[in-house]
């Protein structure tokens, strides 16, 4: 005979029970069927892509974590809880009319099963869940690998900080809210079932419920002094001096660290004092040790570090402070990559005498290199000129690479023309179209960085040449020519670009290809084309098929006649996102570049960082705002950034490549000693190529790019850790600022720093010789200054990457001008400030990015091209002048202003000679005008290298413009006629010299 439930309570009809179960288990379909689909879907692109193993660890990884953690606390619950009720007391005398315990006990005592099972297991279940979220720090601990560097205070492997620390804490949180949670289950049910009662002024407790209570209050207290112990190791990493340093303080290593040993000493003794209360049958000994325990803690935890930092620390902070600021110098600098004298050089005397005529015009590894096009501003005319078809386009943000040509290495500006779904017209956006025939881009297209097509003239003239970009195109149109691999100076095989950026800003971002009946993709006009790649996930079968019509809720996958057994689906496109699944141990650099490799293959590049947010001492960074700069608005759209979240250790651990073609993702182990990435190589086995295999990729290795994020966070850093002596370190006396992007008046007013740039020039360790790099540099003012104080670049060539040098002005020097004071002082020269008048209402200037220059050992030379572009719509981005700003002597300064790059620099007094170059193209004279010459205009293919009668010529030009700029600013027009016939004839001898036509 069933059980009947207590009087007064509802119960439910059979046809009820049947609508709660069907709607229950509807909401349980809804809420875990898409998560299945979710799995089996992500096992397809992980199997496809060749990290099954990958996506296997983790998911067994999170299995085994939910079911053991789940189990563990889902028992020790349930034990808890049967403990208490087997305990209770055989009568429980009411107490009084309509006890309302009475109908709670009957309530339970009805559907025993269920309040016995259901908490524990909905407990379990969520503890499970949570549990899971920490696969990486149990795999992390479970393959750790040491450092090899021990931490100043306790001397243990900084290993064990990283790795073995964050699982003793997940296993100690866990452990408390277990603990707790029993400690609750326990207490209601003894209350419930009379083991505790209240009223009539005074409680009781039966023995059961003292015992159990009092046990698990110890047992609370025992892990509470545990983790008194381990909290000592977490002191390493304080934030309690976070706006000076991170790491231990005197007062964390004098105060703190020993309060945390005495409350540990005094929860071991609450502890015993609870288990002794089992045995005495009184809590009050317990009670009064627990009072006693909050008192230390509130004394010893807070009352005796604050007394400490206010009357001991504060009135001799730099003394106090010294060891713990030395040793923080220590950790950030071995945390983050910036060792002085290991991989940091600093050059203190750079410009303390200003350079020869002689060392200035012989700098030609810099002079044949200045970059005039700025990647985050031509984007549209690269948009523009080379779209094709209006759902081509490329990102607003270019990349920069350099190639071999001709013998010679140069510059370049690289994008491929991608697939771009936000073009659509309305005719292309039905399915068929957007996801089986516009499948994907075509072609790659590079521009030298210090070249255009000839001197632009006249801006307000309406006229379209001058000023553009030198397009070398490899896409399909240009192969089919016989002599595209005779003639083309980078050489493209596979022009067809599947994986990219843009085509991933859309949602959903896949695409069907291979297939049988026919090609469907559109390839060129009259050309259809089908997928040959054996990437991509099959859809031969129905079951595949109906994974993703749930994935995507798009029912074509089953209907449409375009799928068949051959078809396959392309997705998470995004080079970035798909190094970041196969890696989800990696943060991957917020940019992505294309490169031609050897054998014509397009690859994206991708950096890949180990990171860590607890290396002891090291200094607290925030990824985001140390990586965000002037470049996150280009064009007035948002670029991608890095995730809002603090480290204290980052490598540029991993370099990857995602093929353009058919998406396969490689990872190459870049640095052998982190030991970060050693242990998720031991994690995940064989999914990260060692480091012998990418020193066989040649290829490779010519394009790999020191990261920028990397970049921009040890400029931060180095701000102020080049300061190494404690006390100056804890006074500020000798920081250094990031400037703001002075090109544009809405980022320096928004203090947006100005953005890192790559270029070719001279080794910075070298004073003279031709030895070039290809680097990334940056600049650094006084605190809060705009004088310049330092010049920061590291190398990516392969025989010297990440070498890090830094040019540090003596302190003495004043006139060391900052890029604000550049600015201004090219903004106000009269030649611009003319220009910029004759501009204004019909056409838009923009300053491109302002590079700062070493030159002749000593010298210091700022570079800006100055775009325009029409206001009619139509028009884009041209370079139109290029401005210099040089201090040839203290006092001295020159201001430079003309089409091409040779002209500027023949104004500032450096001989252009060298930027005649096959480099930089050919100079040109002043665009005609009622008083100048016509132009010498540049040409659209490199020049012939420079010859000792040009070189003259080039020199009577610059001397001529001088004289010319002198006169006019004197308002001499004699000798203003006499520069501009002098000017006439060296024209004239230029182009007789086979300088121009």
């Amino acid at each position: 005979m069933g059980v009947r439930g207590p009087a007064g309570l509802p119960t439910l009809s059979r046809r009820s029970k049947i609508i709660i179960g069907i709607a229950v288990a509807l909401l349980v379909i809804l809420l875990v069927g898409p998560r299945i689909v979710g799995l089996i879907t992500d096992w397809l692109w992980f199997s496809d892509l060749g990290y099954s193993e990958v996506f296997s660890t983790i998911l067994w990884t999170r299995i085994l974590l939910f079911l053991i953690v789940g189990v563990i606390v889902g028992a020790i619950i349930y034990g808890a809880i049967a403990l208490a009720y087997r305990s209770r007391p055989v009568f429980v005398p009411a107490s009084g009319p309509g006890d309302p315990l009475a109908r709670y006990r009957a309530a339970v005592m009805g559907r025993i099963r269920w309040f016995a099972i259901v908490p524990p297991v909905l407990v379990g279940v969520i503890s499970g869940l949570v549990a899971q979220g920490s696969w990486a720090t149990v795999q992390t601990f479970l393959h750790s690998t040491d450092f090899g560097v021990t931490d100043p205070q306790f001397g243990l492997d900084i290993s064990f900080y990283a790795f073995r620390l964050p699982f003793v804490t997940f296993i100690l949180n866990f452990l408390f809210v277990v603990v707790v949670i029993a400690f609750v289950g326990s207490l209601i049910t003894h209350y419930i079932f009379g083991g505790i009662r209240l009223g009539g002024g005074s409680g009781s407790l039966t023995n059961s419920a003292r015992i159990q209570l009092a046990a698990l209050a110890g047992i609370f207290l025992l892990l509470k002094a545990t983790a008194y112990w381990f909290d000592r190791y977490s002191l390493l990493s304080s934030d309690r001096k976070q706006e000076i340093f991170s790491g231990a303080s005197y007062t964390d290593i004098n105060a703190v660290l020993p309060s945390k040993l005495i409350l540990m000493a005094i929860a071991i003794i609450c502890a015993l004092a609870f288990f002794a209360g089992v045995v005495l049958k009184d809590l009050r000994i317990p009670a009064i040790a627990t009072v006693l325990m909050l008192l230390a803690a509130l004394v010893m935890g807070v009352g005796w570090p604050l007394t400490m930092e206010q009357f001991s620390v504060k009135p001799n902070a730099a003394q106090k402070e010294s060891e713990y600021i030395k040793r923080n110098i220590a950790a950030t600098t071995q945390a983050y990559g910036i060792v002085a004298d290991r991989n940091v050089d600093y050059q203190t005397d750079w410009g303390a005498t200003a350079p020869s005529a002689e060392a200035v015009n012989s700098d030609e590894p810099t002079l044949s290199n200045i970059r005039i096009l700025d990647p985050n501003v031509i984007g549209p005319t690269f948009n523009q000129r080379q779209f094709l078809k209006n759902f081509y386009g490329f990102p607003s943000q270019l990349a920069i690479d350099r190639y071999k040509v001709d013998g010679q290495e140069r510059d370049y500006i690289v994008a491929v023309r991608e697939l771009d779904p936000t073009k659509y017209g309305d005719q292309q956006q039905n399915w068929l179209n957007k996801h089986t025939v516009y499948t994907h881009g075509n072609g790659f297209v590079a521009a030298p960085a210090n070249q255009v097509d000839e001197a632009s003239g006249d801006a307000t003239s309406g006229s379209d040449r001058g000023g553009l970009p030198v397009f070398n195109v490899s896409d399909l149109q240009t192969i089919r020519n016989p002599d595209y691999q005779k003639t083309a100076p980078i050489k493209v095989t596979q022009p067809r670009i599947y994986f990219g950026e843009l085509i991933a800003n859309v949602s959903p971002d896949y695409s069907i290809v291979g297939g049988t009946g026919g090609p469907r993709e559109y390839d060129e006009d009259g050309r259809q084309y089908t997928y040959t790649a054996d990437s991509g996930v099959s859809l031969s079968n129905w079951f595949t098929r109906a994974m993703y019509a749930v994935k995507y809720t798009d029912r074509n996958f089953l209907l449409s006649d375009a799928i068949n057994s051959n078809s396959r689906i392309l997705y998470n496109r995004d080079p970035r996102d798909r190094v970041k699944q196969v890696a989800p141990w990696l943060t991957v650099d917020s940019k992505a570049y294309p490169a031609v490799m050897a054998d014509g293959s397009i690859k994206w590049i991708v950096d890949g960082y180990t990171t860590l947010d607890n290396y002891p001492y090291s200094q607290r960074t925030s990824l985001q705002d140390a990586t965000t700069d002037a470049q996150d608005l280009i064009n007035n759209q948002a670029q991608r950034s890095q995730a809002n979240k603090q480290i204290s250790y980052v490598r540029n651990s991993v370099k990857a490549t995602v093929d353009a073609y058919t998406g396969k993702v490689t990872l190459y182990q870049f640095d052998k000693n982190d030991p970060v990435l050693k242990t998720w190589m031991k994690v995940f086995p064989g999914t990260v190529q060692p480091r012998s295999e990418f020193d066989k990729k040649t290829d490779l290795a010519a394009h790999v790019r020191y990261p920028e994020d990397l970049f921009k966070i040890q400029r931060e850093l180095l701000a102020k850790y080049h300061v190494t002596d404690p006390t100056a370190f804890f006074q500020n006396n000798n920081f250094w600022s990031v400037p703001p992007d002075p090109s544009n008046e809405d980022n320096a007013s928004r203090q947006l720093n100005q953005p890192p740039y790559y270029f070719t020039a001279r080794n910075p360790r070298e004073s003279s010789g031709t030895d070039s790099q290809f680097q990334l540099t940056t600049v650094y003012t006084g605190f809060r200054e705009k004088n310049l104080a330092a010049y920061m670049t590291v190398s990516s060539d392969p025989g010297s990457y990440g070498q890090i040098t830094v040019k540090v002005l003596p302190a003495d020097r004043q006139s060391g001008v900052g890029p604000q004071q550049a600015q201004d002082n090219m903004n106000n020269y009269g030649a611009v400030l003319g220009d910029r008048k004759q501009l204004e209402g019909t056409t838009r200037v923009t300053y491109g990015n302002l590079l700062t220059l070493p030159v002749g050992g000593g010298g210091i030379l700022y570079v800006q091209p100055l775009y325009t572009q029409t206001n009619n719509g139509g028009g884009v981005p041209k370079l139109h002048r290029v401005l210099m700003y040089y201090n040839a002597a203290a006092g001295n300064p020159k201001v430079g202003y003309a089409a091409t790059t040779a002209e500027a620099l023949a104004q500032i007094g450096i001989s252009p000679a060298d930027a005649t170059s096959p480099l930089n193209g050919e100079p040109s004279a002043p665009q005609a005008g009622a008083d100048q010459p016509a132009p010498a205009p540049q040409p659209n293919q490199p020049s012939t290298p420079s010859n000792p009668q040009r070189d003259a010529a080039v020199n009577a030009i610059g001397d001529a413009l001088n004289k010319l700029k002198q006169a006019q600013s004197n308002g001499d027009f004699t000798a203003y006629g006499q520069a501009l016939d002098q000017l006439n004839k060296a024209v004239q001898q230029y182009q007789a010299a086979g300088g121009g036509s």
